[in-house]
């Protein structure tokens, strides 16, 4: 099924989700003042790494920079250096900004605007890794062999300057040029080699259409929606975060507690085998010795098949949430500290102007590699931080939910009774309705009737109301 669309805009205000979900954007006046006169605590005992050229890799128009990467080839393998907003340096944890920050959780997006975790003045500004600006910054220093796997890693506080701002699309536009900067020149096979160690590992990716809300041009506040292309380029940059947040992972288990973890329980077996069955009725080979991830990366993502087979996919990633290690860790297993999404523990560092967690997480490392104590507030803040981190998970989902249901809705609203072509990513049960995707333009919805899952059949539109975000189709016609 192609995923071309014709350009089809409507107006959507958005303003209902954030009330409805209490998304204040605005900032005590307190917690404004510290942010804006926000000093580096630690401005006298950094390593200075201004010398090292680094770059940015984010979506166009990000101001929220919490990341820099200068990566190179070297006789053994790779060596990365990754640079990441020290935002623990420059936020008092007693002071109101800490309150406040710690309340949200995280950055919360919005297709016409963010309700941010640290104010702009900070999270887009003096904190923000932005180019030609000296940035504290916690610097990862990952030494790696020719396949990629890390053989030494530690982080250490210093000052750093991004040379330049690059965005997914440029680099993958340089790359196909063979014209990528040299701070990131290596990061094609570096980045096509990690994804190679995480499917021998055991881990999961899924390539599903991401619906994405963009504006439409005009400045009347119209919508619509896109399939939002996903490039090697974002693959390989996720790896250089996914690297990072396992070392982090590491130096904390091996040290033990503290530490803050994101984790992942592993699949049901009677959920991989219901895959299996799906996988045999629509004609697609696995191998009994062939992991789901590895099944899954040789499927094209275009096909109906493999709609169907990564949206089931979707159950086995479940449960993901926050283990706090504290005290006596005797008694934890080494499978309740794995991300089974990832096959490996995992902690969250590389986002400290959006999250939370990784604010705490990077304290946690940062101790460890220096040889001194973890700080008071970072122990004692550890499992209120899990429980504000898992509350505001949930929110996200439900709002980035909310939103995309609003923009189908709204879109929709004026064409019941019109037919469309889609593809069936789940068969009717007697739980739940069958469930369709629609190219043009880009939606999710439930199906009346029993269209076979894995075809793609016609279907009418029934109904679709944007008051309560629903929509519904119909098969048959």
């Amino acid at each position: 099924m192609e995923l071309h669309q014709r350009i089809v805009s409507a107006p959507v205000d958005f303003g209902a989700i954030r009330s409805e979900f209490g998304l204040a954007s605005a900032y005590p006046a307190e917690a404004t003042a510290e942010a804006r006169d926000a000093s580096d605590a630690f401005a006298g005992d950094r390593a200075d790494r201004t010398d090292i050229p680094f770059v940015t890799i984010d979506p166009p128009g990000a101001m929220d920079l919490d990341q820099a990467l200068h990566l190179e080839r070297t006789g053994t393998g790779f060596l990365l250096h990754y640079a990441i907003a020290d935002v623990g340096a420059v936020i008092d944890p007693d002071g109101a900004l800490a309150k406040q920050s710690s309340a949200r959780g995280q950055t919360f997006y919005l297709p016409d605007g963010t309700v941010p975790l640290h104010p702009p003045v900070l999270s887009e500004g003096t904190a923000s890794l932005l180019p030609e600006q000296q940035r504290p910054a916690a610097l990862w220093t990952i030494e790696l062999d020719e396949n990629a796997e890390p053989q030494h890693f530690s982080v250490q506080r210093a000052l750093v300057r991004s040379r330049a701002r690059l965005d997914y699309a440029g680099v993958q536009a340089d790359a196909d040029a063979d014209r990528l900067h040299p701070s990131i020149a290596a990061l094609p096979e570096f980045g096509t080699r990690r994804i190679e160690a995480g499917l021998v590992r055991g881990a999961i990716g899924l390539r599903l259409p991401a619906q994405a809300i963009v504006r439409s041009g005009n400045s009347d506040g119209h919508w619509r929606l896109i399939v939002e292309p996903r490039t090697a380029a974002d693959d390989w940059n996720e790896q250089v975060s996914l690297l990072t947040g396992m070392c982090a992972a590491r130096i904390m288990i091996d040290a033990g507690a503290p530490a803050l973890l994101r984790t992942m329980p592993p699949p049901a077996e009677s959920a991989i085998a219901s895959m299996r069955r799906t996988a045999a009725a629509l004609g697609v080979q696995w191998p009994e010795e062939q992991s789901v991830g590895q099944m899954l990366a040789g499927l094209d993502p275009n096909t109906p098949a493999a709609l169907v087979l990564m949206s089931e996919a979707t159950s086995l990633l479940r449960g993901a949430s926050y283990t706090v290690l504290a005290g006596d860790t005797a008694s934890v297993t080494p499978e309740s500290l794995q991300h089974s999404a990832i096959r490996a523990p995992y902690a969250h560092v590389t986002a400290p102007l959006r999250r939370l967690t990784d604010r705490f997480s990077t304290e946690i490392c940062l101790a460890r590699c220096a040889g001194t104590e973890v700080p008071q507030w970072v122990t004692e803040g550890l499992a209120a931080t899990a429980d504000t981190m898992r509350r505001s998970d949930a929110i996200a989902g439900k709002v980035e939910r909310a939103c995309i249901d609003l923009t189908e809705s709204t879109l929709l609203a004026e064409r019941a009774g019109s037919e469309f072509d889609a593809v069936v990513v789940r068969e009717a049960n007697s739980n739940r309705p069958a469930e369709i995707f629609v190219a043009d333009p880009p939606v999710l919805g439930p199906c009346a009737g029993e269209p076979p899952e894995g075809a793609t059949v016609r279907v009418r539109l029934l109904s679709a109301d944007p008051a309560t975000r629903k929509i519904n189709f119909a098969y048959p016609v």
